[in-house]
């Protein structure tokens, strides 16, 4: 496992160790979860890598078992908004690699604060994956749940599982102060 973290703080490593990684760490109970987040990508070769820091992806809030908000993002000022996720946007962004082009970054942040809401987009369950019940974010209109597993009291290893990819998509989460 000490490989593993290792290679979590190179934001780079293979699904298989990701994988076995998650599989090690600890299961994450839901009141562990409450507060704001802050997240990156942990790149594994996933089609998605990269996509959510090109488009100034903060993290994520949770505030109680029915109120999540999955998508935070900074605007150009600096202060943070959250998106309501589109299930036909997603599926273009991800199947659109291209769109991690740095020259980009100004139209995928404005497409995303076409997007704002204010109300909860997800909710919290305890659920089963990879043999552990922990906490495990449901998007409210999208076949993804992230699930979630402890790398200390600060940090979480999230593993999106998402109906249209094969390979999982994982990010890591850093307690706001």
């Amino acid at each position: 496992m000490e490989t593993a973290l290792k290679r979590l703080n190179t934001g780079q490593t293979t699904t298989k160790e990701a994988l076995q990684l998650f599989d090690e760490l600890e299961a994450v109970k839901l009141d562990f979860m409450w507060g704001r987040w802050r997240g990156c990508g942990l790149h594994t070769h996933h089609p998605m890598d990269g996509l959510l820091e090109s488009s100034n992806w903060y993290g994520k809030e949770f505030i109680d078992p029915e109120t999540v908000n999955p998508l935070l993002f900074l605007d150009s000022q600096g202060k943070l908004f959250k998106v309501a996720p589109n299930p036909t946007a997603m599926k273009w962004l991800a199947h659109s690699p291209w769109l991690q082009n740095e020259s980009l970054k100004p139209i995928i942040t404005l497409t995303t604060q076409l997007m704002r809401t204010e109300t909860s987009q997800a909710r919290l369950r305890m659920m089963e994956y990879r043999g552990k019940v922990s906490a495990t974010m449901i998007y409210d209109y999208l076949p993804i749940n992230d699930s979630f597993r402890k790398i200390d009291e600060n940090t979480l290893l999230g593993m999106m599982d998402y109906k249209s990819f094969s390979q999982p998509f994982f990010f890591i989460l850093n307690r706001d102060r």
